[in-house]
């Protein structure tokens, strides 16, 4: 009976790993006095390799004076930063520009690097 087992175990393998890493920066406005009450800030970021805007709304309601943001945005969110064209913001390395505006006019802004990212694996032997 015991050599029935031995039999029909399944052969050891490595170790198979998935692996991601994304670089993300948090982005956020606040009134400081909840002075303004409802508003809309509408974040830009401007990408300096590719000369692209990626824009992205926030409605803040009664209450909330202000909200913080990432970029880029994860595309399955119904908000994500996003080109005029609808194309999705990527962690593409490199400098950036961003403003945020409340009614029409910039309230803050600043600049930020995305660095490079990299993936390390080690194969497990069993």
């Amino acid at each position: 009976m015991m050599l029935l087992l031995l039999v029909s175990a399944p052969e050891a393998r490595a170790q198979t790993w998935m692996v991601s890493t994304t670089a993300q920066i948090k982005l956020g406005i606040l009134d400081k006095y909840g002075q303004l009450g409802p508003y809309t800030a509408t974040f830009i970021v401007h990408s300096e390799k590719t000369g692209k805007d990626y824009l992205l709304v926030k409605e803040l309601e009664k209450g909330q004076t202000g909200v913080d943001v990432l970029f880029p945005t994860d595309p399955s969110d119904p908000q994500y930063f996003k080109a005029e064209t609808g194309e999705a913001a990527t962690a593409i390395p490199g400098r950036y520009t961003w403003e945020c505006r409340v009614k029409g006019v910039k309230a803050v802004g600043g600049r930020f690097t995305l660095p490079e990212v990299a993936n390390d694996i080690t194969v497990i032997n069993k």
